[in-house]
């Protein structure tokens, strides 16, 4: 028996010898493992974390920008309820406007388009009514205005919507030459683009506007201006400034102008927001007295850019009126130009810089405001005839909105402006060859503080 349990203890002492190390390498491999699964929760848990974080704070994004639309649309509804709504009549929806303007300048009066002086002075601006149309892809476009004492069609034309970026007009349409509708402006005055006939401008014909990816692109072709109205001058009762012919019935006529624009919309963080050119033929016919035909031509490069919250829109223009010295002062320098049923020379070649900074304030606290946009500007007519004098205008102001209410508070500061007051002779029987988009020979700068009230409906 002895011997017996003496094998046994011998045979237990050595498998328990055997198994030890085997038993270690066992117990390090499950420490590994653990340590392992130990990392790897670690990182999921963080992961997670993360994932949490992330989740939150798109939610809490999507709640501001749900925030942000819904007080947007409240404000909107406000603004549509605090104003006039159009009238619609089957396809048709009829709208239109009525202004009232205040002015005072450091100036006399004097005679021609509403100057103010210095008494100030408060009249009637405008009276319009606009109707708009579509019919699926049927549209178009009427405003007619009346102002004291003359009156014109500023907008008449059908169109054709072929898809959601491509469209024709045929009839009195705007021009495609600059940035935009109003050229760099935002000001009730406009800048001096607008008084040689390169911003805003209307006349009789076809454009075809597409946009192609990131290009906006506008192709016109226009037959004639938008035509003389009724008014005291033989045709100058019009909207937009045109090469017309004076009193007696001699100057120009716009004939077969052809507008080429293209617009590059930049995405992402660029300063640039847009970019482009315009380019404008056309002939000029010779009326009257006047001799030989003429033609015009104009070229334009301006941008739109954003730095923090401001604005900043511009452009520079070359423009050639060409046309022969047998008129009515016997020089090719000059030219007629009117609207607003007032005539004046208009020197015939010219570079034009104009520059625009903006800032745009929606105050969610004042129930009385929807926005206020103030703005600086300046623009010149730096003349490319001999001894002229150049037409500079600074201007600062705002643009106030309140539902159907758009009120103009502008300072204007010029030397070549006749809106904006300066003494040089206009034309007349006797003209001697002075006027202020002309040769400008007193050079003189005049203030203007306009206030611009308007309603519309």
């Amino acid at each position: 028996m002895k011997i017996k349990y003496t094998k046994f203890w011998i045979l237990s002492i050595f498998m328990l010898g055997l198994g030890g190390p085997g038993t270690n390498l066992h117990a390090q491999a499950s420490t590994s493992d653990v340590q392992d699964l130990q990392a790897r929760v670690a990182r999921l848990e963080a992961e997670l974390a993360q994932a949490r974080q992330q989740l939150q704070d798109a939610q809490s994004t999507a709640t501001e920008a749900e925030e942000r639309a819904e007080a947007a649309e409240a404000k909107l509804e406000q603004a549509n309820d605090t104003g006039p709504r159009k009238i619609n009549i089957g396809n048709f929806a009829i709208g239109g406007a009525i202004r009232a303007n205040y002015t005072i300048g450091d100036y006399s009066s004097g005679e021609g388009p509403s100057r103010g002086g210095d008494g100030g002075d408060f009249a009637l601006d405008t009276f319009r009514i606009n109707v708009d149309y579509q019919n699926d892809k049927l549209i178009g476009k009427l405003e007619y205005r009346w102002y004291p004492g003359y009156n014109f069609l500023h907008t008449g034309w059908v169109g054709y919507q072929l898809d959601e970026d491509t469209q024709i007009q045929v009839g009195v349409n705007r021009v495609p030459f600059g940035p935009g509708p109003y050229g760099v402006s935002n000001s009730w005055f406009f800048d001096q683009h607008y008084y040689v006939g390169l911003s805003d401008d209307m006349d009789l014909g076809v454009k075809y506007s597409t946009v192609l990816g990131n290009w906006s692109i506008d192709l016109a072709y226009y037959v004639s201006d938008e035509g003389q109205w009724r008014g005291a001058s033989k045709d100058a009762a019009r909207y937009s400034y045109d090469i017309i012919k004076n009193n007696n019935g001699n100057g120009y006529e716009e004939r077969n102008q052809f507008n080429a624009r293209a617009i590059y919309t930049f995405e992402g963080d660029s300063f640039l927001t847009a970019a482009g050119a315009s380019f404008q033929y056309g002939q000029l016919d010779a009326a009257g007295t006047t001799g030989s035909d003429g033609d015009a031509a104009a070229v334009s490069v301006h941008a739109k850019g954003k730095v923090a919250d401001f604005n900043i829109a511009a452009q520079l223009t070359y423009y050639d009126y060409d046309i022969n010295g047998d008129n009515e002062w016997g020089t090719s320098d000059l030219v007629f130009m009117g609207a607003y049923d007032f005539a004046w020379p208009v020197a015939t070649k010219a570079w034009i810089p104009a520059v625009t900074v903006s800032y745009t304030i929606t105050p969610e606290s004042l129930d009385w405001l929807d926005s206020v946009t103030p703005y600086v500007e300046y623009s010149n007519i730096m003349k490319d005839n001999g001894d002229f004098n150049d037409s500079a205008m600074f201007i600062v102001g705002a643009a106030w909105w309140r539902g159907g209410w758009y009120i103009y508070t502008d300072l204007a500061y010029s030397n070549g402006n006749y809106f904006v007051g300066s003494d040089g002779d206009v034309y007349n029987d006797s003209y001697d060859g002075v006027g202020d988009f002309g040769i400008n020979g007193n050079d003189k700068w005049n203030m203007r503080f306009n206030i611009n009230f308007g309603y519309y409906f």
